[in-house]
């Protein structure tokens, strides 16, 4: 039977093996952080629509809506942030698993 990981990666007694393996779960490892930070910021940023709020009439004031929105644009920034890593990271780990580059 072919084995298909032999395809991609260094065999066991190459030297390259130990650097390979690191470097996997090290990529590995931070993607999942990665993920996991981008989940929690999306999940902590408030809802686009005003809801009950819009019936009553009521109205914030001028600070109250700019604080609102400074720390909305800050995770929003963090969230594309932690995206943008995520996509480094997927790319850098598809890299690594091509098996022109450790032969």
């Amino acid at each position: 039977m072919l084995d298909f990981v032999a395809l991609l990666v260094p065999t066991r007694t190459d030297a390259l093996y130990n650097l390979y393996m690191t470097l996997s779960v090290l990529m590995i490892v931070l993607m999942c952080v990665s993920a996991v930070a981008a989940i929690v910021l999306v999940l902590l940023q408030p809802g686009n629509s005003t809801g009950i709020d819009a019936l009553g009439g009521s109205s914030e004031t001028f600070f109250g809506k700019n604080k609102g929105k400074s720390i909305e644009a800050k995770m929003k920034k963090w969230t594309v942030a932690c995206l943008v890593v995520l996509v480094i990271f997927s790319i850098a780990f598809y890299i690594l698993q091509l098996g022109s580059l450790w032969s």
